[in-house]
This record gives C-alpha cells, structure tokens and sequence, in this order.
C-alpha cells in the first residue's frame, strides 16, 4: 500500500512538471547518476552509450556490481533487491532493458525508488520509444531521482550519418578525405552499426589517410556503393555504362529492390534542391541535407528541367512497384527505367 501511495504521490509531482529540467546528453557525452535514462529508437548507440557508462563506473571502481532486469519480465521487489548495499559496499549498476514494454509492477516500484535513490547504486533504464512507461519518464525528466537523460535519436539524414562516421575517425586521430565518407556513409545506408563497423576496420587495418580509393578497395562489393553508382550513370546520361554496371550488380547477387531505392534517393535530393537558391550551406541547413549533397545535386541538375525530374519520379514510383511484385521481370522494370533517367527525364529510353 505504502508503495502505490509512494507512486501516485510521483506522478502528481510529475503532473506539476511538465518541462525537462535535467541534462540531456548526446550518446557520446555520457556521464553517471544515479538515475540514467538511454531514451530513443538507435540501438546502436543506446547499446555504446550503455558500454560507455559500465567501462566510467568500472574505471572509477572495480568492484562494480552489474545486474540486469528485464522491465517486461519483472518480478516485484527486484529492484530495491539488487539497489540494496552489500555486505562490502560495493557501487551497483543496475541495467534494465524493455522499458517502453514494462509491468505494472515494474512501474509502481520504480517510480517509488525515484523518491529516495539507493545510495551507491546506479540505476540505468533504456526506453527504445513509445507510450508505455511514459509517467516514469516524465518523473525522471522532472528531476524526480537527480537524474541525467541520454538521447539516442535514430540518425536518419545523411548529414548526421557523415558526421557520425567523422567523428570516428577523429577519435582515433585519423584523417579521413570527404569523398572517403560520402563513399562509406553511400555503402551503408542501411544499418549505422554496419557503418561504425567499416570505419573501425579502416582504422585498424590501414595506415596514412583514408582515401576514396581505400574505401573503394575494401568495400567495392557492397551492393548500396554498385547501386549508386547505376544511379550516377543514368543521372549523368551514360546510358551504356548504366546498363553495364547495373548487370554487373545482379550479377553479383544485388537484389533488384535496393537498387532503386538507391536511385530514387538521388533522384529526391536532386528534387529538393532544383529550383532553390542561395549557397550550398545557406541551403542545405534549410532543407537538412549536408553541403557536399547540395553541391553535387546541384553538379546532377545539368541538363535537367523540372518536367523531366517529374517524369522520372513518377518512373521510379512504377519501377518502385514492379521490382515488388507488380510486374514479372524486375530487371526489365530497372532497365527501363535507366532508359528514362539518362534521357534526363525523357519517354525516348535511348540515354545517350
């Protein structure tokens, strides 16, 4: 009984606290609390920033303690048990998993805890998103158990790609050319943990700068770096080489369903900045893209009118369709489409 009080008394505070008063830190910018709430969707970087926490505390102190909870498997009274000093004093981390999935129980416990924080004990609690478990969150962000928030936002433009991937290098102290990131941030488009990945490799396995030609040899089979290069072809209006590349791809096990998709992302950027003036900053702080995007859609753009772009987007719709099911042969739907695109939006199909 005194527990649910305790939890409907926090929610009442929360109510009268409806701004977040407490430090929000970027995934790299972790430092302990008592209370420590990884919030957003990136599991990659919820994961380091949780990493980042246990190497701090353990470098601070050893004999670190380190348990796990489930919040949607919760069993009542876990928490206070493992928060609970031991014989020896030992500092605590407790790591709790599934937040946005978690139990009644779990929610009227916590929000208790909050209260009065166990001394010695540091309480992470990662929330992957979603409504459920918002009243613990909105007690955390109203200062209820002197709490830090660490954001996890997914990094969905390629500006916050490019510059998740220069950050790495610069971490290790490693020059890298910008052409070496658009490369890498182009090749791996799909999955950031792939992304970190290929730039530790490139740290660890090379020496001197890094350099479009060292990303070229180490990843030159990726299927998203062949696609855009189909993309700039037909863009460019080689028609031929398109073809070329785009049978060396399938070739190579390329599924047809990325390869326009690599296509229409050029082909949008393209879209978004045709007609917009000013610099390529000024530019692409307005419409979130990063400037070397700008510069080259802008690069792209020669010899292409607003109706071609449209004939070519309402291509890629159909093209987009037939690769998934709609028409019976992907590849004609692709070449077909190349023919379009390297006549620089014409119904000719010729290119060149």
């Amino acid at each position: 009984m005194a527990t649910k009080v305790a939890a409907k008394s926090a929610g009442r505070a929360v109510a009268k606290t409806a701004k977040v008063v407490i430090p929000q830190l970027g995934w790299d910018r972790v430092r302990a609390a008592p209370v420590v709430l990884i919030s957003g969707t990136e599991r990659y970087l919820a994961d380091r920033a949780l990493r980042a926490l246990r190497e701090l505390l353990l470098a601070e102190d050893s004999s670190l303690e380190i348990s796990d909870i489930e919040a949607d498997l919760y069993a009542p009274g876990d928490l206070i048990t493992l928060a609970s000093p031991s014989l020896f004093g030992e500092p605590r981390l407790i790591r709790v998993s599934n937040v946005e999935k978690c139990t009644d129980a779990f929610l009227t416990e916590t929000l208790s805890y909050l209260q009065n924080p166990a001394e010695g004990a540091f309480l992470v609690l990662r929330h992957a998103g979603g409504v459920r478990g918002k009243k613990l969150l909105d007690a955390i962000r109203g200062g209820l158990g002197m709490g830090v928030e660490i954001v996890c936002a997914e990094l969905k433009r390629d500006t916050d790609r490019y510059g998740f991937a220069a950050a790495e290098f610069a971490a290790k102290g490693r020059r890298v050319s910008a052409g070496s990131l658009r490369a890498l941030v182009s090749a791996f488009v799909g999955d950031l943990a792939e992304l970190a990945a290929a730039c530790q490799q490139l740290i660890s396995d090379t020496t001197g700068e890094i350099t479009e030609q060292t990303v070229s040899e180490y990843y030159a089979g990726r299927l998203e770096t062949t696609a855009f290069q189909v993309a700039d072809a037909a863009i460019a209006g080689r028609h031929g080489e398109a073809l070329i590349l785009l049978r060396h791809a399938l070739a190579s096990g390329a599924d047809p369903v990325p390869i326009v998709a690599a296509i229409a992302m050029k082909i949008r950027v393209m879209a978004k900045v045709a007609g917009v003036r000013g610099g390529s900053g000024q530019i692409a702080s307005v419409l979130g893209l990063a400037p070397w995007q700008v510069e080259r859609a802008q690069s792209d753009l020669r010899g292409w009118d607003d109706a071609g772009l449209g004939r070519a987007i309402v291509a890629l719709a159909h093209t987009d369709a037939a690769v998934k099911g709609a028409e019976r042969d992907p590849v004609f739907a692709i070449e077909r489409l190349l023919g379009v695109i390297s006549a620089r939006g014409g119904t000719d199909g010729t290119g060149e």
